[in-house]
């Protein structure tokens, strides 16, 4: 297990650190603090760290007042709603009790508890199991797994366990109240274990939903709706927008419907579906298109992965008779698989073109080489220009 391996980095000045899967956040400060010319460059680093321009959405009007908040802020604003309007509704994982290593939980022990905002050892399996447990006792729970890199280990109690609970039982007991948290996908920096997009494994699995936002509205709305679903929820965040990601967000409490995408712009020769930050990828695509083509795209959020919404997806192709998908997640086996499988047998004649995925590679996901790796709008368009002279 990722928790029994440790190592320990010494500076020249600095304190031994002990380096887990729950002191990820101390393991780069510390590489940032041994770096002497980290300072000088971060400017650099950070404006190069991000493949999309972010555009925030429409102010919502529907859901009464609201107030300018970026993405993780959304959150916490989700799971303050929770907490002050279920009394048994607890959150733990590692590190939530002092406001977790992207600050979603900030706050929330001080105005909730220690018995309702707490700590878990660093053990993710443990971690689901307990939910579990705690969701089938009645209660309301909300685990955090503090990347989603790491939530391999709680495989087994997810796919076996949470996903099969009700069906086994024949519908005495279920576990449908219990959402999973974890950041994902890439953040400009974040390698090999802090990158990942493993969205894919979990839609294999029937008996849980997989819910991955594209902003500060999408994120707490939908994670609301997890919250309140009777299924376990897997609810993956983007964390490259966790700070980047900023927009007027309803301060009460509201649901986004699940399985339900949105389209975010209509058009008559292209569809793009997308979820997450790729979301904001292929806008910009849309627009370049539209620029330099003469293109009209029709621009799709996914917004849930399991289960997903194909009458949304197969309706757009069958006006625009084209489909690229992109996601950041390797190619094989990756979830635009699915839907182009199921949008070939549902949508065959009305094709123009042969679907385009436009996806990470089929190799680990690089450092240095993520500029690379990731499925850009560059990728996006000369897909587009490949589907228009088919």
């Amino acid at each position: 297990m990722a928790a029994a391996a440790r190592f320990f980095i010494r500076g020249a000045n600095s304190k031994l650190i002990g380096v887990g899967t729950g002191a990820h956040s101390s393991f780069g400060a510390t590489l940032l603090k041994l770096s002497p010319s980290c300072n000088s460059r971060s400017k650099t680093q950070r404006r190069h760290a991000m493949h999309f321009t972010y555009q925030p959405d429409p102010v919502p009007t529907q859901y009464g007042p609201t107030q300018k908040m970026n993405f993780f802020q959304s959150v916490t604003s989700a799971l303050d709603n929770t907490l002050a309007n279920d009394p048994t509704a607890v959150i733990f994982g590692e590190d939530v009790a002092f406001g977790g290593v992207f600050r979603c939980t900030v706050g929330l022990r001080d105005k909730y508890g220690k018995d309702r905002v707490f700590n878990t050892p660093l053990c993710e399996q443990g971690i689901v199991g307990f939910g579990i447990g705690v969701a089938v006792a009645g209660a309301t729970a909300i685990a955090e797994i503090q990347f989603a890199d790491y939530i391999y280990p709680a495989f087994d109690q997810l796919v076996n366990e949470a996903a099969k609970y009700r069906y086994r039982s024949g519908n005495l007991f279920d576990c449908g109240n219990l959402t999973i948290r974890a950041p994902w996908g890439c953040v400009g920096h974040g390698s090999l274990y802090h990158s990942q997009s493993p969205e894919a494994f979990f839609a294999h699995c029937p008996g849980l939903k997989v819910v991955i936002p594209r902003g500060p509205v999408q994120a707490k709305g939908l994670l609301l709706a997890c919250i309140a679903d009777q299924n376990p929820c897997i609810f993956f965040e983007p964390k490259i927008l966790y700070r980047s990601a900023v927009g007027q967000v309803p301060v009460e409490s509201y649901t986004i419907p699940l399985s339900q995408a949105e389209v975010l712009q209509e058009g008559s020769d292209v569809t793009l579906v997308a979820w997450g930050t790729q979301v904001h990828v292929i806008k910009e695509v849309a627009n370049l298109a539209q620029e330099k083509l003469g293109l009209s795209c029709e621009v799709i959020d996914l917004q849930t992965i399991l289960p997903w919404d194909t009458e949304t997806i197969c309706k757009s192709v069958v006006k625009t008779g084209r489909l690229l998908i992109s996601h950041e997640a390797p190619v094989t086996g990756g979830f635009a698989a699915e839907i182009s499988s199921t949008v070939q047998e549902e949508c065959f004649l009305n094709l123009e073109a042969p679907i385009s995925r436009v996806c990470g590679y089929d190799t680990p996901f690089p450092h240095i080489f993520e500029p690379f790796y990731i499925p850009d709008k560059w990728k996006c368009f000369d897909a587009i220009k490949r589907m228009i002279n088919y």
